[in-house]
C-alpha cells in the first residue's frame, strides 16, 4: 500500500492527537497526504506525492492529484457494497484504534449511509464527500465517546483513500 506524506500549505502538520485542523480555506488530515481546499463552488480534495523534480533551491517540488472515487462505485450495487464495507472496516477500525463502545455502531452505520447517499448521486470528489459525512455525523451526539464528526470522517475518508490507493497500485 503506497504511503504519502502530508503537505498543505499554510497549514503545519496535526499532531497525532489532533487529526484534523482548520484554517478559514483549508481542512487538513493529518497522516494521510490529504488536504482539502474549501472554495466558494465546492471543495477539492488533494493527494500530495513527492515529485522527482526539484524546485531549484535544492527541495524536492510535489505533484498534486484530484482524488475521487471511480465512477463506477456510483452504480447503485456497488454503492450498496462500498457502503457496507465502509461500515464494516470504519467500525471495526474505530473499536481498534479507541477502543469498543456502542457509539462506534452508529458512527460507522451514518457514515456509511452519506457515503452511499453520495456515491448514489454521483459525486465521486472526496473533499465533498468528506464534508457531507461531517454535516452527518453532526447529528449524533459524542457526549460518552472519544470521537467527534470530524475525526470520525476523517478515519472513513482515510480508509476509503487507502482503498483507492491499493487498488491503483494493482
Amino acid at each position: 500500500m503506497a504511503s504519502f506524506p502530508l503537505h498543505s500549505v499554510p497549514l503545519s502538520r496535526p499532531s497525532r492527537g489532533y487529526p484534523v485542523q482548520f484554517s478559514s480555506r483549508f481542512l487538513s488530515i493529518g497522516h494521510t497526504g490529504v488536504s482539502v481546499s474549501v472554495r466558494p463552488h465546492g471543495s477539492l480534495l488533494r493527494l500530495a506525492t513527492s515529485d522527482p523534480l526539484s524546485s531549484g533551491e535544492g527541495r524536492p517540488l510535489e505533484r498534486v492529484e484530484e482524488l475521487r472515487v471511480p465512477e463506477a462505485w456510483s452504480t447503485p450495487s456497488i454503492a450498496l457494497r462500498e457502503s457496507e464495507w465502509l461500515r464494516e472496516i470504519l467500525h471495526k477500525w474505530l473499536d481498534d484504534e479507541y477502543c469498543p463502545e456502542p457509539t462506534n455502531i452508529d458512527i460507522s452505520r451514518v457514515a456509511a449511509k452519506s457515503y452511499y447517499d453520495s456515491l448514489i448521486s454521483k459525486e465521486t470528489d472526496l473533499g465533498e464527500i468528506l464534508l457531507g459525512m461531517v454535516a452527518e455525523l453532526e447529528k449524533l451526539s459524542y457526549q460518552e465517546s472519544f470521537h467527534g464528526s470530524f475525526s470520525s470522517a476523517n478515519a472513513a475518508v482515510r480508509l476509503i483513500t487507502e482503498k483507492i490507493s491499493s487498488i491503483a497500485d494493482k
